[in-house]
């Protein structure tokens, strides 16, 4: 009885991990799909990543975005990333929350951020970008 009792403990923790592990790896996939989306200035896909009630804060310049503000940004971004790479790597995930170092390359600079995404119900809830470096060499 008791190897029973301690068998079901055991798949309810397994079950538990797998859940956290799935989650944070859906999380990812957001993340994967809004780089993608940004580097090309795809205004729908980009909509689509972000929650109606989005709060996208730019550090650096002191400005908080909402969905609307950001989408009406596109036009001004698309000409901005025209011939750009952008790079990132994950460097956490957990609790909904991403942060991931990013290499904005552009044709004539680049620069190195440092973004925190609140994800939820595969939707980007929030979102924090502040500069780490005028160059990608600490990419």
């Amino acid at each position: 009885m008791m190897q029973r009792s301690w068998w079901r403990v055991f798949l309810a923790a397994a079950l538990l991990v797998t859940s956290i592990v799935r989650a944070g790896a859906d999380d990812g996939a957001v993340i994967e799909r809004w780089f993608s989306a940004l580097l090309v200035a795809d205004r729908t896909e980009l909509s689509d990543l972000l929650s109606d009630d989005v709060r996208m804060k730019l550090d650096d310049i002191g400005v908080v975005q909402s969905k609307e503000d950001f989408i009406a940004s596109i036009d001004e971004w698309q000409g901005a990333v025209a011939g750009a790479a952008i790079r990132h790597r994950i460097e956490k995930s957990e609790k909904g929350e991403t942060t991931v170092l990013a290499c904005y390359d552009f044709p004539n600079n680049d620069t190195l951020m440092r973004e925190t995404f609140t994800v939820a119900g595969g939707r980007i809830t929030a979102s924090t970008q502040k500069a780490v470096a005028q160059d990608c060499s600490g990419y």
